[in-house]
């Protein structure tokens, strides 16, 4: 099969640019003839850099006249699309149609869906007032901390509403969770066109005794909407040694207030996020914004470590309450803090969840499942597509 991949890479790096490269990697593997048109947000640079991404971010000229001469030249079978804003735009998705080539594309956060700036967070605190084609909000209360950024992502949504560029351009919606499934059925995409398909993660052949683990560790993206100012509280109240591992330079205060047991290793490649598991005892997810998945949360229960976990988004569909880990009320330190003592001295339950985290994985979150649910899901659209 013939796959177009279109993804815009975000400034910084997470979940999302992971699983389109794992996505990518896969349908490699698997002999499936797959390209890209990629762009990266990286590329916005000075003023003229931020005029050509507010010009560009509602409908790029540009990008459909490229993705218009890959369609015309390469005669994909399918395009999958991961994520078009800012430089790429939904334009490319109006190409596709122009085309007939069928549109899946994956719901990673909540952009199109009901929050402009995708993340449903502001002042540290959830947001719905978007909700319901009110993203005039976003501009209101300045959700970018700059009006003119904070007025481009109002622009681009109420553009892509009013014109319909998402819900009349796109064959399949796909996202990683159940909860994300009720949003775009609540912001009135045809619910009979969502297939939720949960992410993948690569399970490591052998795992250590996680109940001899030498600290509490996080991974991830270190910015405000992960919460990690939770776990380190909970880390000084707990008194229990605690690893950050991520890019802290968006937050260098975090450095300095942290607890003495508190350490943060930086950002780590594929082997060293391995090492770093191994020699943990239990991980920690303490988003307070709505997760679409909790890619980070997988990854640690793949690797046979039990997860505490924010009550918050798809979470809850991860981490099973009592069963691979716990969940607390998102920003609550206290219940943080006990349920990290409660692991922490018990090594018979942490190995215990441990265990049923990784069988979890294994059983509903791995690649050879994820990509026959792609497969699926591309088939079923390429069906669609011929029907209209």
């Amino acid at each position: 099969m013939k796959v177009l991949q279109v993804h815009n890479y975000h400034q910084c790096r997470g979940g999302e640019e992971v699983m389109y490269e794992a996505i990518s990697r896969t349908l490699t593997e698997k002999g499936h003839d797959v390209f890209a048109l990629e762009r990266s947000n990286a590329d916005v640079q000075g003023l003229w850099g931020k005029i050509r991404a507010f010009r560009e971010g509602s409908y790029s000229s540009s990008a459909k006249k490229t993705i218009s001469s890959i369609l015309e030249s390469k005669h994909p079978d399918i395009v999958h699309v991961h994520n078009v804003y800012t430089l790429i735009s939904p334009s490319v998705l109006v190409a596709c149609r122009h085309f007939k080539v069928p549109v899946v594309i994956r719901c990673a956060d909540f952009r199109f869906i009901s929050c402009p700036t995708g993340n449903h967070l502001k002042n540290g605190s959830v947001c719905e007032r978007c909700v319901g084609g009110r993203e005039f909000w976003c501009v209101m209360r300045n959700c970018r901390g700059n009006v003119c950024e904070s007025l481009a992502y109002t622009l681009r949504t109420t553009v892509a509403r009013r014109w319909r560029l998402f819900e009349d351009n796109v064959t399949l919606y796909v996202p990683p969770s159940v909860f994300v499934r009720q949003r775009l059925i609540d912001a009135g995409f045809p619910q009979e066109r969502i297939t939720v398909i949960p992410n993948m993660v690569s399970v490591p052949d052998a795992v250590k005794d996680n109940s001899r683990g030498k600290y509490v560790a996080y991974v991830g993206r270190i910015s405000p909407e992960k919460g990690i100012d939770t776990l380190l509280a909970a880390a000084g109240k707990t008194g229990l040694p605690a690893r950050v591992a991520g890019d802290n330079s968006k937050m260098p205060e975090l450095v300095k207030t942290a607890p003495p047991k508190a350490r943060f290793t930086g950002l780590m490649d594929r082997d060293q996020v391995a090492e770093f598991y191994r020699n943990a005892r239990f991980s920690v997810v303490p988003s307070i914004c709505f997760e679409t998945f909790g890619l980070a949360a997988a990854e640690a229960m793949s690797h046979g470590l039990p997860v505490i976990a924010s009550k918050t988004g798809a979470l809850p569909e991860i981490v099973e309450d009592g069963v691979t880990g716990f969940l607390f009320r998102p920003g609550n330190t206290e219940e943080l803090a006990g349920k990290m003592r409660l692991l922490w001295e018990n090594p018979d339950l942490c190995r215990k969840m441990g265990k049923a985290a990784r069988d979890k994985v294994i059983r509903e979150y791995g690649e050879d499942l994820y990509y026959k649910r792609l497969m699926e899901t591309y088939h079923r659209a390429i069906e669609l597509e011929k029907a209209s």
